[in-house]
């Protein structure tokens, strides 16, 4: 792609941001998927509870915050791998909540997983053809019929091993899955996700288990979704990475949306560091506080002291 188109693409995804408060729920000009009141418990945790959020069209998003706060739980509901409890979501204005995944994927919308799901005993090749939608072989009937699906199985390799190129696979393509490396898998997955056309692409921690010589790679085809077009919402912890590729960034914390900004600015955000390093981490204690670690110190130190003695 001619790098003018890229820096525009670039641009406008930036522009879209320009002037919006850096508050959680803040509106977007054109979202494609909008959240509201989305509620996921597992008895009496609370792992979602995620008021309104929306997602830009044509930028790179990063949903980012410390272990546990339900970013992945979030999207197991938004694709339909989970049910939430309570919420409602739409994806370019059509409702989503109760559809299941494989529904939501012909929608447009997919995802990739933390942990890799390709079929380990199925060949590159088989992986990716698995992911086209609406193939007329699949039917019981036209199945019997070669020559009634042949042609659209073509079509379907043709862009499989263009997708495989493309992802530095195609070398790879009739070896089993199961037989990649952990970065490899990772791109595999992505390249599957295509095979649909989507319109939004959802990838959680795509760098995680990611050895440092395709972590580079990994980073240019994420940047190339939105150059094709695309809209990424993508889970990470490397905030390097996240400064580097995204053009906006949505911070959770114990299940909940608490800020929202430009990469630059969300990294010095208070909210953002007391829900990575505690509430506290850089103020001083105050006189009740003090007293009370002291007063844990002592106790501490005196059933110490009548164990020791116990056991003489």
């Amino acid at each position: 792609m001619p790098d003018n188109q890229t820096t525009t693409r670039k641009a406008a995804a930036l522009a879209a941001f320009q002037g919006l408060e850096h508050e959680p729920g803040v509106a977007k000009p054109d979202a494609i998927l909008t959240a509201d009141n989305v509620v996921r418990r597992f008895g009496g945790l609370t792992a979602v509870d995620v008021g309104h959020v929306e997602i830009q069209r044509g930028s790179i998003t990063a949903l980012i915050g410390p272990n546990g706060a339900g970013k992945t739980t979030f999207f197991n509901q938004l694709t339909g791998f989970d049910t939430a409890d309570a919420g409602s979501w739409s994806f370019n204005g059509k409702a989503m909540n109760g559809v299941p995944a494989h529904k939501v994927a012909r929608s447009g919308m997919v995802r990739t997983f933390q942990l890799t799901k390709a079929l380990s005993k199925l060949t590159v090749m088989e992986n990716m053809r698995l992911g086209a939608q609406g193939q007329k072989g699949e039917n019981f009937f036209r199945a019997l019929i070669p020559g009634s699906w042949r042609g659209q199985e073509d079509e379907i390799t043709k862009r499989a091993e263009e997708l495989l190129v493309r992802f530095k696979l195609d070398a790879k393509s009739e070896d089993f899955a199961g037989s990649l490396s952990g970065g490899q898998r990772k791109l595999l997955e992505m390249a599957r996700a295509l095979m649909v056309n989507p319109e939004l692409v959802m990838l959680d921690e795509p760098m995680a288990g990611v050895n440092p010589a395709l972590t580079q790679s990994l980073l240019g085809h994420v940047k190339d979704l939105r150059e094709q077009g695309m809209t990424v919402l993508f889970v990470e912890h490397d905030m390097d990475m996240v400064r580097d590729i995204s053009d906006w960034v949505i911070v959770m914390a114990q299940g909940a949306i608490i800020a929202e900004g430009p990469p630059d600015s969300i990294m010095s955000d208070h909210r953002v560091i007391d829900a990575y390093l505690g509430a506290h981490h850089d103020a001083p204690l105050s006189e009740e506080e003090l007293q009370q670690q002291l007063h844990e110190a002592e106790a501490a130190l005196e059933a110490e002291a009548a164990e020791e003695e116990a056991a003489k």
